[in-house]
Formats: structure tokens, sequence, C-alpha cells
């Protein structure tokens, strides 16, 4: 192609950065596929012409993505890209260092390799402390995901005491309704259900879900995992009524939003299925103890 048809190099550094923005506002309203398809088209248009650390910032939210999405041989493959870049560019006591040990450990704890992704999440940790100070919102942000990859391994008494932490340092910088707030109270409520106060639970879960209503909307694949942990929390108290409805709202949210093989998706039904099953038990049951009282 003659060179006066070719885009200028600014032009495509435009495109790039505004595929970008699009493929960022998809993924927060939860729209994968669509996210998907932005990303790459912006990493076509990025590739040597973007700077290395701009181009690093797109491949990354790929990789986010592809952990979302439970692709995670890809987003690990994403991720070493990343960190190559960052590596050569700003090296490995870095801020964007510190983000990549971040979604290193998270992609390991979203694999269930908890221990696995301890050393790289305490790495961030203390790569931002460092930096920022313990205070900073992204600070709190490593200290909460530090905290669910201890909860996975059963170190709950360190997990609570940094989300605690972490949420007192989102509510002094965001204020009582930002998302932030929403995960971990959701995060705590695990813990909380986890040692068996079954009541700190509910109210927890129960006001992550009413917050993540608020500022997500009621079909967004974040809400549905408040109601997927409310419904496992009424299905230990046997209350499967409660646990069905949660379960399939759950559901519809998950194979929309993340497809009917997803392994979250496949694991959600098979436990609506058990909830359905409980419930006519129940509603049987008490039809029976009606008719012999008659």
């Amino acid at each position: 192609m003659s060179s006066r048809f070719r885009p200028r190099r600014a032009v495509v550094r435009f495109l790039a950065r505004l595929t970008h923005r699009l493929a960022r506002s998809s993924q927060v309203r939860g729209d994968h596929q669509r996210a998907e398809r932005l990303l790459q088209r912006a990493i076509e248009l990025a590739d040597g012409t973007l700077g290395d650390m701009e181009f690093a910032v797109v491949l990354n939210d790929l990789g986010v993505l592809y952990k979302t999405l439970g692709r995670f041989d890809e987003a690990e493959r994403v991720y070493q890209r990343v960190g190559d870049l960052v590596v050569a560019s700003r090296g490995e006591d870095s801020l964007e260092a510190a983000t990549l040990y971040h979604n290193l450990g998270g992609l390991e704890h979203a694999r269930g390799r908890h221990a696995l992704g301890e050393p790289p999440a305490r790495r961030a940790l203390e790569i931002r402390e460092r930096l920022l100070g313990s205070d900073h919102p992204d600070t709190a942000a490593d200290a909460a995901a530090l905290a669910a990859i201890l909860d996975g391994q059963g170190k709950r008494d360190e997990a609570e005491r940094l989300i605690r932490g972490a949420l007192i340092v989102f509510e002094r910088t965001y204020g009582p309704e930002h998302y932030e707030i929403a995960v971990n109270l959701n995060n705590l409520g695990a813990l909380r259900q986890a040692v068996g106060d079954v009541l700190d639970a509910e109210r927890l879960y129960r006001q992550s879900l009413a917050l993540k209503e608020k500022l997500l909307g009621p079909a967004h694949p974040d809400v549905a995992v408040t109601a997927n942990n409310l419904a496992v929390l009424y299905k230990t108290q046997q209350r499967y009524s409660e646990a069905e409805r949660c379960y399939r709202r759950a559901l519809a949210i998950f194979e929309r939003s993340l497809g009917p093989s997803h392994p979250r998706t496949i694991a959600c039904r098979e436990h609506h299925a058990g909830a359905v099953r409980a419930a006519q038990t129940e509603v049987a049951s008490d039809l029976l103890r009606e008719e012999r009282r008659a």
C-alpha cells in the first residue's frame, strides 16, 4: 500500500487509546465479550505505537479479563509479556512491578492455588507500602488481595486484620459507598462465615449486595458473586428456599456474563440444583406435617 494511504502514527496511537478506554468501560459494565474484542484490537493498534509501559497497561487489562473468564493459561502468558516490559522499563521494585505481582497473586487465587499466590501478593504489598505508605488506597487494595489468598489457606486471623484495615483506608479515602468497600464487605462476610459467625456473615453479605446493586446494577457479575455466597450461607442454615432464589439469580447472571462452561457457572448450576431438591423436600415435609396435624 502506498505510504500516503497508511494512517499516520499519531492517528493509530489515538485509536489505540480510544479503543482501550472503550474496552475498560465494557469491562467495568461486565460485558466481557465486547471487552475482549476491544482489547484485542487495542493491542493490535498499540503494538509499536505506544510506549512500553502504556502498552503493558493494555496487555495487563487483557490478562485480568482472561483471569475473570477462567482462561488462566492465557492470562499467565499475557502477564509474562507484561513482566518482561515492566522489568525492562521500571525494574522489579517499581509500582508497576507491584501491580504485576498483585495480579499474579490474584491469578493463583483464582486457580485455587492459594499457597502459590501468597509470595507475589506479599511482594506487591511490601513494594507498595515502601513507596506509597500503608494508608494509600492502592496499598489497601494489595492488603485486601493478600487477605483473600490467606483466607484460602485458613490463615484467617491475619486475613481479617488486613481486610478490616483496608476497609478503614477505603472509607476514609472514598467514602462509604465505593466498589472497593462492596468487594471487601463480601470478603469479610466470607471470613466471618468460615469462623461460624453466620449472623455477621449474613449482615455483611447483604450490605455488600445492596451496595453492589446500587453501584453496578442488578445484573452485574459482581452482584452474582455475593448472591452466590449468600446462597451458600443460607444452604448451610437449611434455609433452602432462600438459597434456591439466590442461586437462581446468580446462575442467570453467570450464564449471561461468563458463559455456560465457566467453572463458576458450572459450580453455581450444581449448587442450585441441590438447593432446588432440598427446597422441594422441605416443602413436601411441611405438607406432610400439616396433613398429620389435620
